[in-house]
C-alpha cells in the first residue's frame, strides 16, 4: 500500500527537479549555504511537487490507461480509490506550501503555488488534452524548481531570478519533443494534441533546433550577466553544442524513434551539468 502511494508521486520527476532546485539554491548561497533553509527548501518543494504529480495522475488516468508506458499505473490498475488520491494529493500540497511560506519566505511559497497551478490546472486539465502548444506552458512549470532554490537564498525575483527561467523553460522544449517523438505511438493512441502527432516529425525537428539554439544564448546570459564564472559558460558551451550537433542528426536518420531517444537521454546530461556548474561556479563579486 505504502508502495502505491509512493508511486503515486512519481519519485524520479521529483528527483530531476530537486537536482535544478539545487542548482539555483547554490547559485544565490554564493558558497555561504544555509542549512537549515536548504534542507527546509528541498522538503517544502519536493511535497508540492509530489501533489502536483498526484493530482496529475488522478487527472490522467483515462490517458494513462490508453498508453504502453502508464498502463500500470496505480490508478489505472485500481490499487488505490480515488477520494483517497485526492485526499493525500491535498494533504501534500497544503502541508508543503505552508511549511515553504513559514521556513522561507512568501515569495518562494508564491512561485510554488504558481507553478502548482501551471501543471495541475492549465497543463494537466486543459492544455495537454486540447492544444498542441501544451509543451510550452508545461515548461513554464518545470522552470519553477530552480527559481524558488534561487530565491528562497535571495527573497527577490531578480534578472538571474529570471534568466533561470528562461533557461530551464527553453530546455523542456526539445527534451519534451524528443520524448513525444520516441514515444509517439503511446501519443497518438491517446489522442494528445502534441507537436509531432499534430504537424508531424519533420516540424518538430525544426522545433527542436530552434529552441535549443534559444536555449545556448540564455545560457550564456548567466555569465555576461555576471552570475556564473567562465568554467560554467565553457562547459555548458560545449555541451549544448554537442547537443546541437546531436539535433541536427535528426534530419538525415533513418531511425527517428532511436534518434528521438539519443537526444532525450543527453537533454538530461545538459541539464544535469548545467545544474552542478552554476553551483560550482558561481560568481561572488558582481552585485545585481
Amino acid at each position: 500500500m505504502m508502495q502505491h502511494y509512493l508511486q503515486l508521486t512519481k519519485p524520479r520527476i521529483i528527483f530531476g527537479n530537486l537536482i535544478s532546485l539545487i542548482g539555483g539554491f547554490l547559485l544565490a548561497s554564493k558558497g555561504y549555504i544555509d542549512y537549515p533553509l536548504f534542507l527546509t527548501t528541498i522538503l517544502c518543494v519536493s511535497l508540492v511537487m509530489a501533489s502536483g504529480c498526484v493530482f496529475n495522475n488522478y487527472i490522467d488516468r483515462d490517458i494513462d490507461n490508453k498508453m504502453e508506458r502508464t498502463k500500470n499505473r496505480v490508478l489505472v490498475q485500481g490499487h488505490l480509490s480515488l477520494n483517497a488520491t485526492l485526499f493525500y494529493a491535498t494533504i501534500l500540497g497544503l502541508t508543503g506550501l505552508a511549511l515553504l511560506y513559514i521556513g522561507t519566505n512568501l515569495l518562494s511559497m508564491f512561485l510554488a503555488l504558481l507553478g502548482f497551478i501551471i501543471y495541475v490546472v492549465i497543463y494537466s486539465l486543459y492544455m495537454k488534452r486540447y492544444s498542441v502548444y501544451s509543451t510550452f506552458i508545461g515548461s513554464l512549470a518545470g522552470a519553477i524548481p530552480p527559481v524558488i532554490g534561487y530565491c528562497a537564498v535571495t527573497n527577490n525575483f531578480d534578472t538571474g531570478a529570471l534568466i533561470l527561467m528562461t533557461i530551464f523553460s527553453l530546455w523542456q522544449i526539445p527534451h519534451s519533443y524528443a520524448i513525444a517523438i520516441f514515444r509517439l505511438q503511446d501519443y497518438q493512441a491517446a489522442n494528445i494534441p502534441i507537436l509531432p502527432v499534430v504537424k508531424g516529425i519533420p516540424i518538430t525537428k525544426n522545433y527542436i533546433n530552434t529552441f535549443i539554439l534559444a536555449f545556448m544564448i540564455f545560457t550564456m546570459m548567466m555569465t555576461l550577466n555576471g552570475y556564473t564564472g567562465y568554467k560554467y559558460l565553457i562547459i555548458s558551451t560545449i555541451l549544448n553544442i554537442w547537443w546541437l550537433a546531436l539535433a541536427l542528426c535528426g534530419y538525415k536518420t533513418k531511425d527517428n524513434r532511436m534518434w528521438a531517444r539519443k537526444l532525450f537521454i543527453f537533454s538530461i546530461v545538459v541539464i544535469i551539468t548545467l545544474s552542478i556548474m552554476m553551483s560550482l561556479d558561481f560568481s561572488t563579486t558582481t552585485t545585481h
